[in-house]
This record gives C-alpha cells, sequence and structure tokens, in this order.
C-alpha cells in the first residue's frame, strides 16, 4: 500500500445473519451489498459494499459481519471473535432489534507504531494478528489489531487498526453509489478518545461529548441522506 497517512478503511454493521444484513443494507441504503467472503480465523462471513469518500481519499467500503453458522473460530479457545461479536448484549441488540453500525475500522501506514502509540497513553488495542481470505481475485491479506477479549473499545468509537499488506479490497468492488459524507464520534471521556486519534494520527476525526458510539452520514443512489447511529 502507498497511504502515507492513517484514514478511515471501513465501516462495521454487525448482523444476526448475514441474510439480515444484506436485507437490512438493500432497506436503508437501497443497495445489495457485493460478495466478501469467510474468515476462518475469527468464524464470521460478510458482504462488502464501496464507499466514495469525499475530500479525495481513496474509497472505503462498508462490511456487512455476522457469525457464521456452525463454524468454530480457529482462534485459541478462550478468544473471543473481534467486534465484540460473542458479546450476549450485543447479540441481543441484534437479535431484537436488527443489524447496526457497530464499529469502524483505521487504516494506518504501520500498524505496529501505531499500537505502540496506544499503547504509551495506556490504551490497550490488542495483539496485531496476521488474517486473510480468497477472493477471486487472489489472496486478501491484512494486519489487524484484535484484543483476545475481541472489544472494540470507547464503546466503538476507537478504531480497530488495520495494516494490509497487498492489494485493498476496493480495488475490485463496483461503484455502488453510496458516499460517506461524515463521521463523526462520541463517548462521556471524549478528552481520552482525542488523545488516541492523535496518538495514530486521526486527529481530524471529530469528537463530541454523549453516548458511546458513532455517528455517519451517507449519500445514497436514490439522493437521500441516510444518517447510522451505534448504540453505546
Amino acid at each position: 500500500m502507498n497511504d502515507t497517512r492513517p484514514r478511515i478503511d471501513h465501516l462495521v454493521v454487525a448482523a444476526r445473519t448475514l441474510d439480515e444484513g444484506v436485507a437490512w443494507c438493500e432497506a436503508a441504503l437501497g443497495v445489495t451489498p457485493g460478495p466478501g467472503g469467510e474468515h476462518p480465523l475469527f468464524g464470521t462471513h460478510n458482504r462488502l459494499l464501496r464507499l466514495a469518500v469525499d475530500g479525495g481519499a481513496p474509497d472505503a467500503y462498508l462490511e456487512v459481519i455476522a457469525i457464521q453458522p456452525d463454524v468454530l473460530p480457529q482462534r485459541p479457545r478462550g478468544q473471543r471473535r473481534w467486534f465484540d461479536l460473542d458479546d450476549p448484549a450485543l447479540q441481543h441488540r441484534l437479535q431484537h432489534h436488527g443489524p447496526q453500525l457497530v464499529h469502524w475500522v483505521a487504516r494506518v501506514p504501520d500498524i505496529d507504531a501505531a499500537t505502540a502509540a496506544l499503547g504509551a497513553i495506556g490504551i490497550q488495542r490488542g495483539p496485531v494478528v496476521s488474517a486473510s481470505r480468497q477472493t477471486a481475485q487472489g489472496l486478501l491479506q491484512w494486519r489487524i489489531s484484535v484484543r483476545d477479549d475481541g472489544q472494540r473499545l470507547f464503546n466503538g468509537a476507537l478504531p480497530t487498526l488495520i495494516e494490509w499488506t497487498g492489494e485493498h479490497p476496493t480495488r475490485h468492488m463496483p461503484a455502488s453509489g453510496v458516499s460517506l459524507r461524515r463521521l463523526q464520534l462520541r463517548h462521556p471521556g471524549a478528552a481520552g478518545l482525542r488523545a488516541a486519534l492523535q496518538a495514530i494520527g486521526m486527529a481530524d476525526i471529530a469528537v463530541a461529548d454523549g453516548p458511546g458510539g458513532l455517528t455517519v452520514e451517507l449519500d445514497t443512489p436514490a439522493c437521500a441522506r441516510v444518517s447510522l447511529f451505534s448504540s453505546p
């Protein structure tokens, strides 16, 4: 990758099942997400939707992700799936309220340096894990920060960090007509969240005091602006 600064990589929408996540995407955004794949290490699978980004930044994407039925993660026993997908409270919300925005992931040029910078201010973003999945265009490979307990931190407002070690998945995604216009983070400990973002070189992301979570604004092909909110 030729990225020289951290940037938004993708948004994470969790679903109880992948079919429910696809139906949510069609109803909320008017677009069917494209193919994704399976993550044997975590026992999850996904569908992906390319997002255009304002300001000339490289495209990002929206990931609809769910636990893959009858698949055990290859992670060691006692280590949880990423994005809090093993958390009973999150699964309860997904069951009773449907798919929802839960997190975001930041693309960084040096994930070891970024996790060390967070560690220096007392934030353990988690070990850096190597992961991959096969696609029709070849193998996607990346390194990602995942805590053993699977926690997102700051109620999902502090991003998981990712460093792609080959092609970015958006290279082979068709345009969806959906654009990311705004990302805003909120947390009762807003000062600590701002310090964390500054440590990883993302001090330009808006942070407000309030219940922990994130808000994104998306423009859709139907020319409607859609706001998505995550819950604490």
